[in-house]
């Protein structure tokens, strides 16, 4: 099921979701206007690479914040490809309106950076000795979801359903987002029983699944926007 757009309301703008939206396509225009080996060795420097955040723990002499820190902030900006991208663009674009607008702009900015960190810690855990870099908005994303689950559980949100043949339907968001997060918990289940730690290139599922377990606790943590009230002008 692929989620193209909700009918929750949104009464404010969601500058911070624009913002944000804006920041992940012009990182990405940077990545591909650089060299390939450029761009392999940027993407090792500020992905999230298991082995270099868990350097220090091993006692290892050249481990630094810029190496094990900073990335997994950095991280949440970069992209793979087009298809990564847009995937994750188009998620933000239906599900970031309505958190942003419950939370607020600020606090909104702060919910996201945390769920995308707690995305990649929860990636880290799962993957110790990985050596090959993590990248993607999907981790913070999944904790915008997460949120949304709880908050909107009763919004419909059109849905692509490839089922024999391809067609839209309204479904409700707790019945898409609650799909999701099984397929993505299942499928991070079954990668770690078949490999003891990870070689190659693919979906970080546990991120996926850490983003939106962190969204879920951290929207009753965050609460609610005060509401601001207008006092009429003499």
């Amino acid at each position: 099921m692929i989620p193209l757009r909700d009918d929750a309301p949104c009464f404010r703008t969601p500058f911070i979701t624009y913002l944000l939206l804006a920041l992940n396509v012009l990182v990405f225009l940077f990545e591909i206007s650089l060299e390939p080996g450029t761009r392999m060795n940027f993407l090792f420097q500020f992905g999230v690479v298991p082995a270099q955040v868990t350097a220090p723990l091993r006692g290892a002499l050249q481990a630094s914040a810029t190496t094990s820190l900073v990335p997994l902030a950095t991280s949440m900006f970069l992209h793979a490809s087009w298809l990564h991208l847009l995937s994750n663009m188009l998620a933000l674009w239906i599900f970031g309106d309505n958190v942003e607008d419950y939370l607020g702009h600020f606090s909104f900015l702060l919910f996201y950076l945390a769920s995308g960190v707690a995305a990649s810690l929860i990636h880290v855990f799962f993957n110790l000795s990985s050596d090959v870099p993590s990248v993607g908005a999907s981790g913070a994303i999944a904790g915008v979801m997460g949120a949304y689950f709880l908050l909107f559980p009763s919004s419909r949100v059109l849905t692509l359903v490839p089922f024999f043949f391809v067609f839209f339907t309204w479904l409700p968001a707790w019945l898409v987002l609650g799909y999701w997060f099984v397929v993505q918990f299942l499928s991070g289940a079954a990668t770690s029983i078949a490999y003891s730690h990870q070689t190659a290139g693919g979906i970080a599922f546990w991120a996926h699944v850490g983003g939106f377990l962190a969204g879920v606790t951290l929207i009753k943590l965050f609460g609610r926007r005060p509401p601001r009230y207008r006092h009429q002008g003499w």
